[in-house]
């Protein structure tokens, strides 16, 4: 059964679906849509609704609802004003959300989602990683920090056209 979607454009709610076709490799279905009204034509998306109760237990000991959007907010402060595409960052996204609900049953430490990040990260932006990084290991010296960027600057570098040989770092 589909339902008219109200247009974006005219507010009206006559529309019709010109093609559907899973997304975001089966986790969405993504749906191309002509409004009767204005001829203007949208895009909508359907995702599954994650009800699991996987709660994150924070430095302090407390215990709050995962939620992405709090990863996203982090992620964004430390790719801020970097060429890191939006596209990137919401894979990224997607890569957590999916590693923590399929390696952590009902609690994950946030110590653990700041590792998967930061694991990511660095492969993605060297400085954003750093950004990040300064808040996650929580440097207490200028020689905590300068060591992280010893040990960055050692790493070999990925090329795109290159395959890995082993699996990469947490």
């Amino acid at each position: 059964m589909d339902f008219d979607v109200i247009c974006p454009y005219c507010g009206r709610d006559k529309d019709r679906v010109i093609d559907s076709r899973a997304s975001e490799n089966g986790e969405a279905v993504r749906r191309r849509r002509e409004c009767g009204g204005c001829r203007q034509r949208f895009t909508t998306y359907e995702r599954v609704e994650k009800t699991s109760r996987l709660m994150v237990i924070k430095k302090d000991g407390s215990r709050v609802p995962f939620d992405s959007n709090n990863v996203l907010v982090g992620l964004q402060a430390a790719c801020g004003k970097r060429p890191v595409p939006e596209q990137v960052k919401l894979k990224l996204i997607r890569e957590i959300d999916e590693r923590v609900h399929r390696e952590f049953e009902r609690e994950v430490p946030s110590a653990e989602i700041g590792k998967f990040v930061a694991s990511l990260l660095r492969e993605i932006d060297e400085i954003s990683y750093i950004r990040y990084a300064s808040e996650y290991h929580d440097f207490r010296t200028l020689d905590e920090f300068a060591d992280e960027l010893d040990q960055l600057k050692a790493r070999p570098k990925n090329l795109p056209n290159q395959q890995r040989l082993f699996a990469a770092e947490e």
